[in-house]
């Protein structure tokens, strides 16, 4: 399992500035605006904005803090200590996502890890700006409706703008949640250990997702026991959402509440309350733990989407982008999945570097190729390139080692494949699409059992989940192979049921009905197969189904040949 070591966690606090480092903000120029000129780039810190032989390069809020901080402290050695408290400032943060910022600020300037001509990394050091560097000073802009400043004789007060809050973080390129200390509402103090047991477990899961930033359970709990209003938290911790609850025991008996909010329009995104009996305190702790993380997650992607959806295609940074093609990958039809991998290329154009982009399109590439909506051989090479690339930017996000686990199973790499899926797994044991498809994995071994197991478990720790149809889909298929044709028929019928253009339950649904002997129901399957997946064929099942022993192979091949296909 990830360690939470491999991952840096500061509380947010004042600290006194260090002798020549300075806030990411300042420029040391006062209200002056000015222009650092290095190769052939112009970085502009007034109106942020870098351009490239006068031409504007895209360049994400975060990134361009990265840059200017290294352009302004281009004197000395920056430490990643120095980067993480101006630019994260005590959000959890890993080794690999540093990584990927420097990389992102490398492409923009048209750098590269390996030139590195312009910034360089320091062997345990840190990195340095080594490009020759001319700065321009230019006067302050003139505000519209703000008066001139007045001669000496006239009695005028000074117009000076107002400081900026101490407490204003910079925009973030993914958005951030915290989680603050579940109230003990028993009348027990003895039981507070319980209810900050279950926020820490909330925290650590959560920073498992590696798609949004998590607060710190340092700086989370310094709201213990006070009435701040949501609003408030969200401006000092930097975040857009937070998880609050509260825990009552009585006797055996505890009631558990748990409530995601939305900073901004102060509305409940999510709310539920569990009820347990307290036989094992731990067991309970995790048990509820995994439930509000599994609600949590998609309702965080949702409103995620939901903003992204307001705003114009010219003003989608990255992170509107994965979003929105998120949103398509869920509904799991051609059409999206088209969609999604398109909104995804235009991300990765922005930001070649960006992680959560690559492991999606690979993970869309190599679903369509399962479904049949895409060439095998072509996908499996372009969703190879995007995982890898994705596991080089952040080596601990569950979606790249997911997709690349899929990848693997398509090349019959099947030892690979299972390795990293229980990667996968072990970064983020709530990760509902791995532990599913990790279930076809298995069945393709054989391990019908075990891939049963894996597929019901993902239902169970996500039963509203967009993939809960296939989750079905892939129990369906392990009762093929465990020849449970009965139960392969109704969990096919069920998959359908919830996601009628599946094809996967469609191919299990008529292979089942012809290993049961149900000729006409068998013909009526196979032509709505047909409709799904026009290319199917005993050709198409033999060759890019990824079966690892031939008994299975022409197992699954005779349920169609019985039920028609020829």
């Amino acid at each position: 399992m990830a360690d939470l070591s491999a991952l840096i966690e500061r509380p947010r606090q004042q600290n006194p500035a260090k002798p020549g480092v300075k806030g990411v903000r300042s420029t040391g120029h006062g209200d002056a605006r000015v222009q650092f000129h290095f190769s052939n780039h112009v970085l502009d810190t007034a109106v942020r904005e870098l351009t490239r032989d006068g031409q504007i390069v895209a360049v994400e809020p975060q990134v361009f803090d990265i840059l200017m901080y290294l352009v302004e402290h281009r004197d000395h050695v920056v430490t990643k200590d120095d980067l993480i408290e101006s630019i994260w400032h005590g959000r959890i943060v890993s080794e690999s996502t540093l990584t990927s910022r420097i990389n992102a600020a490398r492409t923009a300037i048209g750098d590269s890890g390996k030139d590195q001509a312009l910034i360089r990394t320091i062997a345990r050091k840190g990195f340095r700006f080594v490009g020759d560097v001319s700065g321009a000073v230019a006067a302050r802009p003139a505000l519209s409706g703000v008066l001139a400043p007045q001669s000496a004789t006239t009695a005028s007060p000074a117009i000076t703008p107002a400081p900026e809050p101490a407490h204003s973080l910079p925009p973030l390129d993914r958005p951030a949640i915290a989680v603050l200390p579940f109230q003990n509402i028993s009348g027990e103090p003895e039981q507070e250990y319980f209810s900050e047991g279950i926020s820490e477990d909330i925290i650590t899961a959560l920073s498992k997702l590696r798609w949004f930033y998590v607060i710190a359970r340092n700086s989370s709990f310094v709201y213990r026991g006070r009435q701040v209003h949501l609003k408030q938290i969200g401006e000092e911790l930097g975040v857009g959402y937070v998880v609050e609850g509260s825990v009552r025991k009585d006797g055996d008996h505890v009631r558990i509440t748990a409530q995601l909010n939305d900073v901004v329009t102060g509305s409940h995104l999510w709310a539920e309350r569990y009820d347990r009996n307290l036989a094992d305190v731990f067991a309970v702790q995790d048990e509820i733990t995994q439930a509000v993380v599994a609600a949590i997650e998609p309702q965080l992607y949702a409103a995620e989407n939901f903003r992204s959806q307001r705003k114009t295609p010219d003003n989608m940074d990255a992170w509107d982008l994965v979003m929105r093609a998120l949103s398509h990958y869920w509904r799991v039809t051609r059409s999206d999945n088209l969609v999604a991998q398109a909104l995804l290329e235009k991300a990765i154009a922005v930001d070649p570097g960006y992680g959560q982009a690559l492991s999606l399109l690979a993970a869309c590439h190599m679903f369509a190729a399962h479904m049949g909506w895409e060439d095998m051989p072509i996908a499996v090479r372009a969703a190879e390139r995007a995982a890898l690339a994705a596991i080089r930017a952040d080596s601990e996000d569950a979606w790249a080692h997911y997709a690349l686990a899929s990848v693997y199973l398509f090349n019959r790499r099947f030892d690979d494949c299972i390795a990293e899926f229980e990667l996968a797994l072990r970064l983020n044991p709530n990760f509902s699409p791995a532990r599913g498809i990790y279930g076809v994995a298995l069945s393709y071994r054989g391990r019908w059992e075990d891939g049963d197991a894996a597929a019901r478990q993902a239902l169970r720790f996500s039963p509203r989940d967009p993939f809960a149809g296939i989750y079905c889909g892939v129990a369906a298929y392990c009762q093929y192979v465990g020849r449970n044709y009965e139960e392969a028929i109704r969990l096919s019928r069920e998959a359908l049921r919830q996601r009628p253009d599946f094809v996967g339950a469609h191919r299990v649904l008529t292979a089942s009905l012809g290993m049961s002997g149900f000729t006409q129901a068998a013909a009526a399957a196979l032509e709505g197969l047909r409709n799904v997946q026009p290319n199917i064929s005993l050709a198409w099942l033999s060759t890019e189904m990824p079966y690892e022993h031939e008994v299975e192979r022409e197992h699954y091949l005779e349920g169609f040949r019985r039920a028609g296909l020829g």
